[in-house]
């Protein structure tokens, strides 16, 4: 999560179908990476910004089966962690060649009308709220897409 001036700064993915989508920018680890290393190499990879990781807000799990490719479907689980941070350096620009085609700052009372991952409502909702256990209560609501 990096808010700045009221604006949200996220990332666009082609999305399933080639329907683009916006993401929190962010990626998945290298192994052995340290998730602080993670995050902040991923935000400069996708949004040109160098960061600096300011609080953990929580942790998001998501489980999907996938249909079955070679055979047998897959069952997936993704354990995401939600940071805030601050820039501290770097400009934007968007990524070439990789996850995310775009990245741009989105007005936060504008982000409920965008095409987004559900992991977006789910960080403004833990960086709003800050609920102690890093997880909205259960049975909690967290509107937007999946």
């Amino acid at each position: 999560m990096v808010v700045r001036d009221g604006r949200l700064l996220l990332a666009r993915s082609p999305g399933p179908g080639g329907v683009p989508e916006w993401v929190m920018p962010g990626g998945g680890m290298e192994h052995g990476e340290d998730p602080c290393d993670t995050v902040r190499r991923e935000v400069e990879e996708e949004t040109g910004y160098h960061i600096e990781v300011t609080a953990l807000l929580g942790v998001d799990s998501t489980r999907h089966v996938f249909p079955a490719r070679l055979g047998r479907a897959v069952d997936h689980h993704g354990v995401r962690l939600v940071y805030e941070a601050r820039i501290t350096g770097g400009d934007l620009r968007n990524e070439t060649n990789g996850s995310t085609d775009l990245a741009a700052w989105h007005p936060l009372d504008a982000v409920p009308a965008l095409t987004r991952i559900r992991l977006v409502d789910t960080a403004l909702h833990l960086w709003r709220e800050r609920p102690p256990t890093g997880r909205p209560a259960r049975g909690e609501s967290r509107p937007g897409p999946t």
